[in-house]
């Protein structure tokens, strides 16, 4: 069986190299929103990468100067971004036309070569050197365990910049014997359901909540201050508006790095191998509430969390947010009249009252299960973590053993709903 793993290094290379990369970044991303463009054209949208390598190949040449793997690469992103917007469609969820932001740029082992210290990376004027920054050599990380495995095959790589740093998530891959494919599969069997909200930035199936009054106040502040300085219309205003505004960043970042972070240490401290979001597409229609700024928060929390779950082996997916607010995760009785309010759920075909984040993160877990059900072979139990215990696929409950208590972030008034929801 094949096993693939994704191992984030960072980098570190001159100021010159950096500012090439950033222009390669910039017209990779170009070329890809082109070829998303072109794909969305007419009725039918186009997802065959070979038409849209005919049909698009020549202009973005001509408009950049990426080389020509490199145009493949945008290309390939384009289609495999318009192929899951079209299957998502096909299962009757909302998604709309994606368009690429984040500095990211794919390499594969055409454009790029990796070596024991260093890769060396195309970019719109030849090739640069980025040295790895690794850690100490006898500790036991992802880096020796698949970069530096003989059995392991580098296949490519994604660079992202992000807080001021490259980073290279570099891909391996390597063919093991059908045993530990079926140790792998029984190890990938639990997932953390987590979900999404303006009063609570996130809530997991384990009954863990973390605030989210203090962002929003902190966005409410920030607003304040900036509509006071734009009455002014000086250049000084202006000025600190740019500083206002780099702060602000810094500060929202801090809280999500932490928010992630914590979140990330739930699924080990849980013995999770996936932690399941629902899809954040549509998601300001789904939220009324929501802000602008709110969906920019879940979008860079989710983004944190996944490259800080990858570190660990810890796969970070998304599932369709359908009906996950007004399911039982109880009975499976699915009703509008069930949400009460938007902190509480109550279910009334079996009576099953708690908060309504907690129970839509655990059908968020739940809805990835037999998702994964579905798609698989079997052979492996598969499970949703909660407070006390875990969900199966059939939405039985099953308690943990003993020690298995109460996250310390856990909202304390919402002890006694949580206790209720996994003691039955």
């Amino acid at each position: 069986m094949e096993v693939r793993r994704t191992v984030p290094v960072k980098i570190n290379v001159a100021d010159s190299d950096a500012n090439l990369l950033h222009e390669t970044i910039s017209e990779f991303l170009w070329a890809a929103n082109y070829v998303v463009d072109h794909a969305w054209q007419g009725e039918y949208k186009t997802t065959s990468k070979a038409q849209l390598q005919r049909e698009t190949y020549d202009d973005v040449r001509a408009e950049t100067r990426l080389q020509a793997n490199l145009v493949q690469n945008a290309r390939n992103k384009a289609a495999d971004a318009v192929q899951s917007v079209v299957a998502r469609w096909k299962q009757g969820d909302y998604a709309g036309k994606p368009h690429f932001t984040a500095s990211t740029l794919v390499y594969d082992k055409r454009c790029a070569t990796f070596n024991d210290d260093h890769a060396t990376l195309a970019t719109v004027d030849g090739r640069i050197t980025a040295e790895y920054i690794l850690p100490d050599d006898d500790r036991e990380t992802p880096h020796s365990e698949y970069l530096f495995n003989d059995d392991y095959d580098v296949t490519g790589a994604e660079l992202h910049y992000r807080d001021g740093e490259f980073y290279l998530h570099v891909r391996t891959k390597a063919d093991v014997e059908s045993e530990t494919a079926d140790e792998g599969d029984a190890e990938h069997s639990t997932v953390l359901g987590v979900d999404l909200g303006i009063e609570n930035v996130a809530v997991t199936s384990t009954g863990t909540f973390w605030n989210g009054s203090e962002l929003t106040h902190w966005h409410r502040e920030f607003e304040k201050r900036r509509g006071s300085l734009h009455q002014r219309g000086t250049r000084a205003a202006h000025e600190t508006i740019r500083s206002v505004g780099r702060t602000e960043t810094g500060r929202y970042d801090h809280f999500l790095h932490t928010v992630s972070k914590e979140l990330v240490a739930e699924a080990v401290e849980h013995d999770c191998n996936v932690i399941a979001f629902e899809n954040l597409t549509g998601i300001r229609e789904r939220m009324p509430n929501a802000k602008k700024f709110h969906v920019w928060a879940f979008r860079r929390l989710f983004e944190y969390v996944e490259y800080k779950a990858e570190v660990v082996g810890i796969s970070v997916e998304q599932v369709s947010p359908a009906y996950t607010s007004q399911r039982c995760s109880k009975c499976g009785t699915t009703l509008r009249e069930n949400r009460k309010t938007q902190e509480r759920f109550c279910c009334q075909k079996c009576g099953y009252e708690v908060n309504a984040d907690y129970n839509a993160a655990k059908n968020i877990g739940l809805k990835h299960l037999r998702s994964a059900q579905t798609s698989s072979s079997g052979g492996a139990p598969v499970n949703v973590r909660l407070n006390r215990g875990m969900l199966n696929v059939n939405g039985d409950y099953e308690p943990a053993s003993d020690g298995q208590n109460r996250s310390p972030r856990e909202s304390p008034t919402l002890n006694e709903a949580n206790g209720n929801a996994v003691s039955e």
